[in-house]
């Protein structure tokens, strides 16, 4: 028997949507981005791993940030499907990862720079720029509460 039901619309969101306003041109600045709107958020918490994609537009403005996942007190999974997906509907041009490691010690584990470095691939097959990659603790060997991948030395040009 076949389904006289019409066609569904849906409707895409993102988790927030911001005026594109926001500069992020420095690690410091996705850094205070996540201070600002991230732990206020109903979802977060401290003690598990949260992976946010920060979106930006062609200038480095953020767009609006989307949750990919909630994790572990160790791990969290992103998939370049669901990492990308905001970025394509937002028609944004770059995007920042962003997550928490609840232990306080934001140094990247060897799983961190797989994912960053896989990531940066499926950008450059999309035409989308990871610009960084920020992991955002409560302190730092460098006296900072985050770590910049960039600055660590994991993207490559």
């Amino acid at each position: 028997m076949k389904s006289t039901l019409p066609p569904h619309e849906f409707k895409v969101m993102r988790v927030r949507e911001c005026v594109a306003s926001n500069l992020v041109d420095t690690p410091q600045r996705a850094y205070e981005y996540w201070q600002a709107n991230i732990p206020q958020s109903d979802w977060y918490d401290e003690s598990k791993e949260a992976f946010v994609v920060l979106v930006l537009n062609a200038r480095k403005r953020i767009m609006g940030h989307n949750l990919i996942a909630l994790g572990q007190v160790d791990q969290c999974w992103a998939h370049p499907r669901e990492v990308f997906r905001a970025v394509i509907v937002a028609a944004g041009k770059a995007l920042i990862l962003m997550h928490n490691h609840p232990s306080g010690d934001s140094a990247p584990s060897e799983p961190d720079i797989k994912v960053t470095r896989d990531m940066i691939r499926a950008g450059q097959l999309l035409g989308i720029t990871v610009t960084d990659h920020v992991i955002v603790g409560k302190s730092a060997a460098c006296g900072r509460d985050y770590t910049s991948l960039r600055e660590y030395g994991v993207f490559y040009d």
